[in-house]
């Protein structure tokens, strides 16, 4: 009967320790925000722009170019095995403001390309 009590008495006190023990933390790791990920540029001879995402960005990109009435012009996937940067040439477009929207993993960067006369030349220029 002593040992009995003994016994219980020790299998309370390891159940209880089991129950009582911190749990391991979980460690989440935050996912880098799309905007390091995606680089906008104009051409060098300002035609157009650049599109590069980071190549270690998971999945594919997905770049949308709108015009002034947010009807889709423009809808181009970038996959990994074919590089993560492409370049548009926007200087045959109307005069005006483009919006530029690149989706990766679900998270949107969005910019607008303005097209304009200078002189003889159209050219395009980035802005916000």
């Amino acid at each position: 009967m002593k040992n009995a009590f003994n016994l219980s008495a020790l299998l309370l006190l390891f159940s209880t320790g089991v129950f009582a023990a911190t749990p391991a933390k979980h460690h989440w790791v935050k996912p880098a925000p799309v905007n390091d990920m995606v680089t906008f540029s104009t051409l060098p001879s300002k035609r157009g722009i650049d599109i590069s995402v980071d190549k270690n960005a998971p999945g594919k990109a997905v770049v949308f170019i709108y015009n002034w009435d947010n009807d889709v012009i423009w809808k181009d996937v970038l996959k990994k095995d074919k590089g993560m940067e492409k370049a548009y040439v926007l200087n045959n477009l109307d005069n005006g403001n483009y919006t530029i929207e690149v989706m990766v993993n679900k998270q949107m960067v969005r910019k607008t390309a303005h097209v304009y006369y200078k002189g003889d030349s159209k050219l395009v220029s980035i802005k916000g």
